[in-house]
């Protein structure tokens, strides 16, 4: 998983270089303790010369570009003019992350008045920051003590939101199989999502997958069951079974290769007499969200493109729905039909045959686990009205079962309790109009989706 790109622009004035040189040391000093700050906090990080005049900051935010940066961060040095940097940044498309901090935590009656010139950038960030609202910019502030608070977390997570929301607007996300009939909570035209979100969409040629099926071989398919003989606990399941399921799951997986998807979702009934999908590809959904691929049943691109954007920035992502409320234990049962990442596994995960009654295709093979405690967050992306979205969070924990019924063995299965009751965080949650399809985010920052969201233009809704 790589690390959020981000440009550090500084700011400054050029007549305290002209009038007090002797600052310039204490502020470089100052610069470097942030830049090996942000590093530490998993930044990678693009530096610049120190910026005062407007060619300065114009060159630092296009080599940021240039570079690929998710992200602005700005910090003061001191004060700034903020005119030298209002054209670009109000002309850049990189988001904007206000560092507002400097080097004393105090500044009391006994600090003396020669630390004035170090301490006071907060007001060149008041002067950028009313250019940057005046002119319909977006940005986020982030104040503190750089070493007497959380700031420094907070803009690296910002930062990883940022790099979340880039993924989403590049997603490129496959689809098998038209959307479910008559699911309408992700329903949207493919027009009205593409231009929304930015995502593309490529449907499944079931004409040219036949040639995919028949490309794969017997040694793909016995060298991939070695693997899973070695990885899974294999229970139930002839090879012959194994070997149709892993021959769709193969020709999936080149599919996906072949159009460099970030994404992919397939409707289960796609397999109804379709001798191109002659068995549900569970399996390949598990490995391939392993592999950081996102996932969603049932023709939903959207969720699909939004797993894979979550997983940019938290690899323990995976596609989940919410099944049956346990008011008695505060949690909500998650499962489904046979679709889960195998990195939020507790244990080897159980390979065995799936009994099929939907379509005419034949049993799969599929994978079946628990998934594991630990903090997380459902997390759902839903389409309101007018272009608008809505991203809900849901903050809680996985827990763990001490005693299960022999017969949850042949599902995926969770319990996730919510910081709230459950009565109450179902009830908001359907209030905020969240949808069916979601996602489990093991320790989701709220900061970091807050920043996604706002990226995006999306509306954010914390339950928590």
């Amino acid at each position: 998983m790589r690390r959020p790109k981000a440009g550090l622009l500084c700011l400054y004035v050029k007549l305290y270089d002209d009038t007090q040189a002797w600052l310039r040391k204490d502020v470089e000093w100052f610069q470097e303790q942030i830049a090996q700050k942000l590093e530490q906090a998993g930044l990678e990080l693009f530096r610049h010369d120190i910026c005062r005049q407007e060619e300065e900051f114009q060159s630092a935010i296009a080599e940021f570009e240039e570079q690929g940066a998710d992200v602005v961060i700005t910090l003061h040095l001191a004060y700034s003019p903020s005119l030298e940097s209002e054209q670009v940044l109000k002309n850049t498309s990189l988001p904007i992350l206000v560092l507002d901090t400097t080097p004393d935590y105090s500044f009391d009656g006994i600090t003396g008045a020669g630390r004035i010139m170090q301490n006071h950038g907060i007001h060149g960030v008041q002067d950028m920051c009313s250019l940057l609202r005046r002119n319909n910019v977006a940005y986020e502030v982030f104040a503190g003590h750089y070493l007497e608070s959380d700031v420094i977390k907070n803009v690296s997570e910002a930062a990883k939101g940022a790099m979340m929301a880039a993924r989403m607007k590049q997603c490129r996300v496959g689809r098998v199989g038209e959307p479910f009939t008559g699911m309408g909570d992700f329903c949207l035209p493919d027009e009205v999502l593409q231009e929304k979100t930015g995502i593309s969409i490529f449907d499944y040629d079931f004409n040219e997958s036949v040639d995919l099926l028949e490309s794969i071989t017997e040694a793909d398919i016995k060298a991939e069951w070695e693997m899973d003989c070695e990885r899974f606990v294999c229970r139930d399941l002839t090879f012959d079974v194994y070997a149709e399921s892993a021959r769709v799951n193969l020709a999936m997986r080149k599919w996906i290769g072949k159009n460099n998807l970030d994404a992919f979702t397939v409707n289960f009934m796609a397999t109804d007499e379709n001798p191109a999908l002659p068995r549900m590809p569970f399996m390949e959904t598990c490995k391939a969200m392993e592999a950081g691929i996102g996932y969603a049943g049932e023709g939903d691109v959207l969720t699909a493109s939004f797993t894979a954007a979550l997983m940019k920035g938290f690899e323990e992502t995976t596609f989940a729905e919410m099944f049956c409320p346990d008011w008695k234990g505060n949690t909500v049962f998650l499962s489904h039909m046979g679709e889960y990442n195998l990195r939020i596994g507790a244990g080897k995960p159980l390979l065995t045959e799936l009994d099929f009654p939907y379509t005419s295709a034949g049993n799969p093979a599929a994978l079946y686990g628990c998934m594991k405690e630990g903090r997380a967050a459902f997390v759902n992306l839903n389409p309101l009205s007018e272009g608008r979205f809505v991203l809900i969070m849901a903050t809680g924990n996985m827990v763990e079962m001490t005693e299960t019924s022999p017969d949850f063995e042949k599902t995926v299965r969770g319990w996730f309790r919510p910081d709230v009751q459950v009565s109450e965080f179902l009830s908001r949650y359907s209030k905020a109009g969240g949808g069916h399809h979601g996602a489990i985010v093991y320790y989701a920052g709220e900061t970091a989706l807050r920043m996604m969201a706002e990226v995006m233009g999306w509306e954010f809704c914390l339950i928590g």
